[in-house]
């Protein structure tokens, strides 16, 4: 049985905007991901906490991340750790992507989400 995570609903929304105005690499993983193409179901832009994620399995509680390139500016990193540890004391794995391995390795990022699935599939 899945955990109920807290979600603020006043991020529905804005959720909802960030659905319809993907980047380029949230597109093509996307892509890839949808319809349990790789052995998951997932779902894009979702409200956990006070926060959004990029995309998130609720079955296996797996949170993907696309940063762009803001997250590399000052003050950002800071600010992607606090809102990392606190998505993850709710039991969630998050695991980050640079937007450019997104776009020109996205094999690999394919191969290191279904790595994970794997292993939370064989040791939730």
């Amino acid at each position: 049985m899945r955990k109920i995570i807290p979600y603020n609903p006043d991020l529905v929304p804005l959720a909802k905007n960030l659905r319809n105005n993907m980047t380029v690499g949230e597109i093509a993983l996307w892509r890839e991901i949808k319809a349990k193409k790789i052995g998951a179901r997932f779902s894009r832009q979702i409200p956990i906490d006070n926060f959004i994620v990029d995309f998130y399995c609720k079955d296996l509680g797996l949170a993907i991340e696309v940063d762009g390139s803001i997250h590399f500016e000052e003050g950002h990193q800071e600010n992607d750790a606090k809102r990392q540890k606190r998505i993850e004391s709710f039991g969630i794995t998050m695991i980050r992507f640079r937007d450019l391995d997104v776009k020109n390795n996205l094999s690999w990022v394919l191969t290191e989400i279904e790595k994970t699935i794997e292993e939370l599939k064989t040791h939730p």
